[in-house]
This record gives structure tokens, C-alpha cells and sequence, in this order.
């Protein structure tokens, strides 16, 4: 099996490292525009392959799509962060312009592909990508959710002292402050997180979750890679490897929730032809009024980039 990975930035050659180490596919294609940048990081990763033991081949390109001909899932990462002095729209516009020419690119060599999407913002560049390609919903998604899921996990694990292992955890709704954590479906080993730890401290990590990719870049004045690169190799190992696992994901919603035309993440299974499945919980009234605020921000960013049009 076959991935390429197209950006790489620290996010995508994050992704690229995780893949070939966990030897989930036979090759990784890393592309990238700056002359030799991808060509290099792959190489790196694949000069450490006698030290790791993994057999994965990775290959590098500056611009060269024919090299990812007959990849079986693509990782679009691409895209600038915003600027001092840019404004959200100015970012849209920009991004949407890469993720237009990216997605057009590797469909050209690879039309049978899966797409995830991780360029920012999250969510309107899924929808982007989804019009591009004209692919079906259910080969086209963002990943979000996985990494939030997990910096929710993870600050509860430190709360509680347990191993992160033992947390699970679902979280719905858009890529910013307006996500979703579910208390409710969180447990600590089948142990409803409720029963283990105060409402407070609860919702002050729901809080620092919402903000988990602000704090990051306040600490080292660049966004995260490590756990955003692992989340989409996490993704990429569920289709390549058929694992039908769930996990939240950004898709197009047509319904589900009672909210149609509209990219969220929510629950769904993913297997070998990508999203086999969206999971519709069965939410409460304070839950569905917080997925509606979502949405309706979500829709915002969306909208703007239908006048960029």
C-alpha cells in the first residue's frame, strides 16, 4: 500500500516518520514545494530505518505528483499558518487556493485515493477539498477530532494519575473553541469520568481542551506537530489496515444530528473504504445546543469561503 503525504512541514514529515516506524504501508511519498525540503526528510527517515527496524521505503518530491501515482490514501497538510496582520479570510483564501491545487494534483495520478484532510482552518478546507475532488463524503475527511480527543485524554490522564491508555473519550463538533467534549462518554477503564473527579476540574479541562492548540503555540510561538502528525498517521493506519475503528472525524454531514450540509467531526468507523459508518449519539438537550453552536460557526467559515468563489 501506498500513501503520500503532501507538506513537509513538521506536521507532515511528523505523519511521514509515524507511518514508516509503525510500518503500516510499503512506501510514504512526501511532497513539498520548497526545492529538496521533502527529498531530505525523506531520506532522514529512511537512513534511520537500520536503527528503528522498519522496512517502509520513503520517498521525497519538490512538486513532482507523478511520483505519487497509485497512492491508496493521501494527507493533504499544506497550507500557511496565519500572520500577523492577515485576517481569517485572508487565510481562508490563501489555504483554499493550496488545497484546491493539491487536491486537483494528486486525484490527477491517483483518482481512487482516500483524502484526509489536515491544513487549517480544519474544517472549511475539508469542504474545500470535498469540492474539488467530487469524491463521495465518505473518502473525504478531516482530521481534528483524534487530536483533540487525545489532548482531552491526555490532560486527564495527569488529573487523574492513571495511564492515558485507559481513557475514552468522544468529542464532537468543529476544530477551535467551539468543540464538543462529551463528559458523558468518557470512561477511565468502563469507570464514568464523573464518578472520578470533581465537575470543576472537569470542565476546566473541557476548557483547556478547547484551547489545547492555542496553549502551544503561546509556549513555542508555532502550532503543534507531534501529536497533529500521529493523529493522521493513526487515521491512515485504520484505512490502510481495515481496523474499523471509531474515532471522531470531520465529514460532510447530510442529516445526521438533523444538521445537513454542514463539516463537523463526529463518531464514525473507519475502514478500508474510508468512513464505513457515522455514529449518531444519542444527545442531550445542553449537548445538541452546543453541536448547534458549532455548527453555526462552522457555517460562518464555510459561507466565506462560498464568496471567495
Amino acid at each position: 500500500m501506498k500513501v503520500t503525504v503532501v507538506g513537509a512541514g513538521n506536521v507532515g514529515a511528523t505523519c511521514a516518520d509515524v507511518l514508516a516506524y509503525k510500518e503500516i504501508v510499503e512506501e510514504v511519498v512526501l511532497v513539498d514545494i520548497k526545492e529538496g525540503v521533502a527529498e531530505g526528510k525523506a531520506l532522514d527517515i529512511w537512513q534511520k530505518a537500520p536503527i528503528n527496524t522498519y522496512d517502509t521505503r520513503t520517498v521525497g518530491s519538490t512538486n513532482d505528483y507523478s511520483k505519487t501515482a497509485g497512492s491508496d490514501i493521501v494527507v493533504i497538510t499544506s497550507g500557511l499558518p496565519r500572520k500577523p496582520g492577515m485576517t481569517r479570510d485572508d487565510l481562508i483564501e490563501t489555504n483554499a487556493g493550496i488545497v484546491k491545487t493539491v487536491t486537483e494534483s494528486v486525484l490527477k495520478h491517483s483518482p481512487e485515493a482516500i483524502i484526509i484532510v489536515v491544513s487549517n482552518p480544519l474544517d472549511v478546507m475539508t469542504y474545500q477539498a470535498h469540492l474539488v475532488s467530487k469524491l463521495p463524503r465518505t473518502r473525504v475527511m478531516g482530521m481534528a477530532g483524534i487530536l483533540d480527543t487525545a489532548r482531552y485524554r491526555a490532560f486527564l490522564a495527569e488529573a487523574l494519575d492513571v495511564s492515558p491508555k485507559e481513557i475514552q473519550a468522544i468529542l464532537m463538533g468543529g476544530h477551535g473553541d467551539t468543540m464538543v467534549p462529551l463528559p458523558r462518554y468518557t470512561t477511565v477503564a468502563g469507570i464514568p469520568v464523573t464518578e472520578l473527579i470533581d465537575k470543576d476540574k472537569l470542565d476546566a479541562i473541557v476548557e483547556r481542551t478547547k484551547n489545547g492548540g492555542g496553549e502551544l503555540v503561546k509556549l513555542m510561538g508555532t502550532s503543534a506537530w507531534y501529536a497533529p502528525g500521529s493523529a493522521a498517521a493513526q487515521m491512515v493506519e485504520a484505512i490502510a489496515k481495515n481496523q474499523r475503528r471509531v474515532f471522531p472525524v470531520c465529514v460532510k454531514l447530510e442529516g445526521e444530528y438533523g444538521i445537513s450540509d454542514c463539516y463537523l467531526g463526529v463518531p464514525v468507523i473507519l475502514g478500508k473504504n474510508g468512513i464505513e459508518k457515522i455514529i449518531e449519539l444519542d444527545l442531550n438537550e445542553d449537548e445538541k445546543a452546543l453541536l448547534e453552536t458549532s455548527r453555526k460557526h462552522v457555517r460562518e467559515v464555510m459561507e466565506v469561503l462560498d464568496k471567495l468563489s
